[in-house]
């Protein structure tokens, strides 16, 4: 029983632990902006002692706030529609045929490769290559993420795939369907859960990533996107800390409303794949 107990302790430590490094962050976030300059210069972690305004008033009356705001959404929206467009198709018939054919067994291992290869060390070969093709704008940003989803995309759509039954589709081919008829009206509407976790977790990906736009897109503000837009807050020597965090407050909203809506297909979608795979 005394074991029992300590072992309990210990739990409920952990997850008091848990808690603070996520309501801490948090808290940081939402105080920050409304404190002046002054405040946040003398203490972080203080709260405001009253709403100041300016932060926010002093954003969104930026003309390179909203540019940077319709950059993100294109770049985010583009992607998702691209990766709608071919992953589905792709894990398919990767699905369907690596069973018996040699060839797209191959094409599925080493696409999986890219799961293991960070993109720390493919960065600057991507940016010659980028740079060769003259890319080095939002269209080619979004082709480059499109190409950077395929890994993952492909790892979660084909193990969602395998875990639906094929006799649907043999019964479909009996009646005389195509290939393609079959996976538009029998297979692709089963993989609404599959689909509504990957748009989840590209578009939270795409949202909120700063690295790939830094190599991309760092050369003119007109080509910002709201990661960029934040980070430049940031000079040599100081941090303009208030209009940082407003930025990503504001930030913060549209993807969180994403979110709120797709959520309710993302634990589906994974467990269904990973367990049945």
């Amino acid at each position: 029983m005394k074991q029992k107990s300590i072992l309990r302790f210990f739990h409920y430590a952990i997850l008091c632990v848990g808690v603070l490094l996520i309501i801490f962050p948090l808290y940081m976030t939402i105080i920050t902006p409304f404190k002046t300059p002054a405040e946040n210069t003398a203490s972080f972690f203080t709260f405001p002692s009253s709403f100041y305004l300016e932060n926010f008033k002093t954003i969104l009356t930026s003309e390179r706030y909203y540019r940077a705001f319709l950059n993100t959404v294109y770049a985010t929206v583009c992607t998702l529609l691209g990766c709608l467009c071919v992953m589905p198709m792709m894990g398919y018939a990767i699905s369907r045929s690596m069973d018996h054919s040699k060839i797209y067994k191959g094409i599925y291992f080493f696409v999986l490769l890219g799961i293991f290869i960070p993109f720390q060390v493919k960065m600057m070969p991507l940016v010659k290559l980028m740079g060769s093709f003259r890319f080095m704008n939002i269209p080619g940003f979004v082709i480059l993420a499109i190409a950077c989803t395929t890994s993952e995309s492909i790892f979660l759509y084909v193990g969602f795939l395998n875990s639906i039954p094929k006799d649907m589709e043999e019964a479909a081919c009996i009646d005389g369907a195509s290939t393609n008829q079959t996976f538009q009206r029998i297979v692709f509407p089963l993989m609404t859960p599959i689909i509504s976790t990957i748009m989840i977790k590209d578009g939270l990906w795409m949202w909120n990533d700063f690295m790939m736009p830094l190599v991309i897109l760092n050369r003119s503000w007109k080509q910002w996107t709201l990661t960029l837009f934040q980070y430049n807050f940031k000079t040599e020597y100081t941090t303009d800390y208030g209009l940082s965090f407003a930025t990503l407050v504001l930030s913060m909203l549209p993807i969180m409303i994403f979110y709120s809506f797709m959520q309710k297909n993302l634990i589906s979608g994974l467990t269904t794949g990973a367990l049945k795979s």
